[in-house]
């Protein structure tokens, strides 16, 4: 008992300064050490087991409904400013409704806007006991189970926490998380999530809370509900009380003296909107003082102390000019539209996803119509509504096509995703395999892009991956358009330097349907070699934490396809090494350190550049501390640019890093 108690106490106490301060002080493996412990313990001593134990994050059944709860008190929305003169007039009313004069100055605290799931978090005694979906601001759906998923949220609060604790919060899903999901359901065939706060609120509504721990979600409190003990006088006051109790707040609020100085917070945080990681649609301003908070009071359902001063949104509205259907790699027919070129967030989109049938019937887009658009980050742009006062007269329904337009082969629907049946035969299919197997993230090989993929293709060069290693050779360029010397050498070269991949690359670029690059991963982790993988039955792939029926089926029935078999020994023939470490693969030459990275870079997206450094044997941390060798600042470098400079860490800027890798 003892021991378990010092292990949740030292897991907590972890788990704080992870989430919480940003400053953790011991590596992934040493925090792995101690829950494996805790874990073993449990299993021998189940009696001790309690609801707040770090352990049991998931293990509950799946629901057949939510419950619901009932706020103590309404989670009410805000109203909206879309302009500087409505932010102003906002505090031009505010001081009327105070009898304060013009020149007075009202001290608001300014908060970033999250774009995701609102919820309520209630503590007793310090222990997370019950947690809700914000509802109708009335009654919220009680999601208790998959809060308790949600690593940055404790099960226990610090120990000088109130006795009663309700804590309101957004849950989100970051950037890089939401592109790494969203590539993984591409790969399985399955539709893909329209934004980051459609895939919080679906992650945070699923029924088996195993699948909303599989998606690494992460919160923000901003707020208080009913609480005991403790009476702030501020709500600077109720964020520092969220904070010293063990509850993550954004480390962009700030104290602000003057609706002048909130309106330059909201520029500022316009400004850097793209350099995060989550996604933010405004500036939220509160008054500060809970005492004039309380004089203000509410209006219907909206506070008068605050307001939601909004970005410029990333929308525009433009016209379809056609629905075409892509074929993918997987044999997935996408409807995407084709759009009159409209600026939005940047960059000029002319397509923009339909997603799949279900998709554009619920939207009911049509040719001719006028929609409005929307680009959140970078996400894939998306047709968001039709304007049905400008559709022109006599437009059709879009129809899926009965055969692939690619190939003409027939077309099955499987749940909400059209497939074309006519696998490697279909040259579209054969394209994305092989634009998949050459991309950087999997083969990296250079050179080898769309246009001369369909070349190839044409050529009768390439019928599967193995082509690229056996018919790709300088007597054979020679004879196709455009393909000099140089070129040719440069290509060859490149394929002949892709031979030695990490294991894990190998796996992801053969485009089993299901497994992503977190999956090869995993099974190379777990497996070692692809002969030990291909012997694997769907028992043993459903031993492996994070394997369901549907992926394990499709690994097996890979492996058994003898098509793939006859590939897989005809790159090996060809003199492609399985089984290479990642550090191997790239010669260790950041063995054994750390690298941070901050800011946006221009030469790689973060997941490239931390896969680079990963691959060249090094470790790339999540948040800084002394154990980090070099910080990799790029542009807008945030709050761990600051944090690691008083650190005293080694700074270094992308050029830096550049010539470190390489590159």
């Amino acid at each position: 008992m003892a021991e378990i108690s010092r292990l949740r106490g030292e897991i907590n106490r972890h788990n704080y300064l992870y989430y919480v301060l940003d400053s953790p002080e011991v590596p992934d493996a040493e925090y792995d050490r101690l829950m494996r412990r805790l874990e073993e313990l449990e299993a021998a001593f189940p009696d001790l087991v309690t609801p707040d134990s770090p352990t049991q994050r998931v293990g509950a059944k799946p629901l057949a409904a939510f419950g619901t709860i009932k706020h103590t008190i309404p989670m009410i929305s805000l109203a909206n400013a879309l302009t500087r003169d409505e932010a102003l007039e906002f505090d031009a009313r505010v001081k009327r409704q105070l009898g304060l004069g013009p020149e007075d100055k009202i001290e608001y605290v300014g908060e970033p806007k999250m774009d995701g799931l609102a919820v309520e978090l209630i503590y007793e005694d310090g222990v997370f006991v019950r947690g809700s979906t914000r509802g109708d601001g009335e009654v919220g759906e009680d999601v208790t189970q998959n809060l308790k998923t949600v690593r940055s949220i404790p099960l226990r609060l610090t120990k000088n926490a109130p006795r009663l604790l309700e804590a309101r919060g957004e849950v989100f899903l970051p950037l890089d998380a939401f592109r790494k999901i969203n590539r993984e359901r591409e790969e399985r065939g399955e539709p893909l999530f329209a934004n980051p706060r459609n895939a919080a609120a679906g992650s945070i509504r699923q029924l088996d809370p195993k699948v909303t721990a599989a998606r690494p979600l992460d919160i923000f409190c901003y707020g208080l509900g009913v609480v005991e003990g403790v009476v702030p006088s501020t709500h600077l006051e109720s964020l520092e009380l969220l904070k010293k109790s063990g509850l993550r707040v954004n480390p962009f609020v700030k104290l602000l003296h003057g609706i002048e100085a909130a309106v330059e917070y909201h520029d500022e945080l316009e400004a850097r909107r793209d350099s995060l990681n989550y996604e933010l649609d405004g500036a939220v301003l509160k008054v500060n003082s809970l005492d004039l908070q309380r004089r203000l009071g509410v209006i219907t359902r909206s506070p008068r102390w605050a307001i939601a001063y909004k970005f410029v949104p990333k929308q525009e509205w433009t016209r379809v000019i056609r629905i075409e259907v892509g074929v993918g790699r997987t044999g997935a027919l996408t409807p995407v539209a084709i759009l009159e070129p409209v600026f939005v967030g940047g960059v000029t989109i002319e397509r923009a996803t339909l997603h799949n049938l279900d998709e554009v019937e619920r939207k009911d887009v049509r040719p001719g119509d006028t929609v409005i658009v929307q680009r959140a980050g970078d996400v894939i742009p998306e047709v968001l509504e039709v304007i049905m006062a400008k559709r022109p007269p006599n437009t059709e329904p879009f129809r899926m096509p009965p055969a692939c337009p690619v190939c003409g082969a027939a077309v099955d629907r499987v749940k909400a995703i059209h497939y074309c049946t006519g696998g490697l035969q279909c040259p579209a299919q054969l394209k994305e395999s092989i634009r998949h197997f050459a991309s950087k993230r999997a083969m990296d090989i250079e050179g080898l892009g769309d246009k001369h993929i369909e070349q190839f293709v044409e050529a009768g060069l390439l019928k599967d991956v193995a082509d690229i290693f056996v018919n790709l050779t300088a007597e054979n360029l020679k004879n196709l358009a455009k393909w000099k010397d140089k070129s040719i050498a440069n290509l060859l070269g490149s394929i002949e330097k892709s031979k030695q991949p990490a294991l894990e690359r190998l796996i992801y670029a053969l485009g089993i349907k299901g497994v992503g690059e977190h999956m090869a991963r995993l099974l190379a982790k777990r497996f070692g070699s692809i002969e030990k993988l291909m012997e694997m039955d769907e028992q043993g792939l459903l031993n492996v934490h994070e394997i369901g029926p549907e992926t394990a089926r499709s690994i097996v029935d890979f492996f058994r396809e003898p098509r793939n078999l006859d590939v897989l020994e005809k790159l090996k023939s060809a003199g492609v090494v399985f089984g290479i470490e990642e550090g191997a693969a790239g010669k260790g030459a950041l063995s054994g350190k750390v690298f941070l990275f901050t800011g946006a870079l221009s030469s790689f997206t973060r997941d490239e550049a931390k896969d680079l450094v990963e691959s060249l044997g090094g470790e790339a941390a999540s948040s800084v501390s002394k154990k980090v060798d070099f910080v990799v600042a790029g542009e807008e470098a945030g709050s761990k640019y600051d944090k690691a400079k008083k650190l005293g860490l080694t700074i270094i800027n992308e050029e830096q890093f550049r010539k470190m890798v390489g590159r």
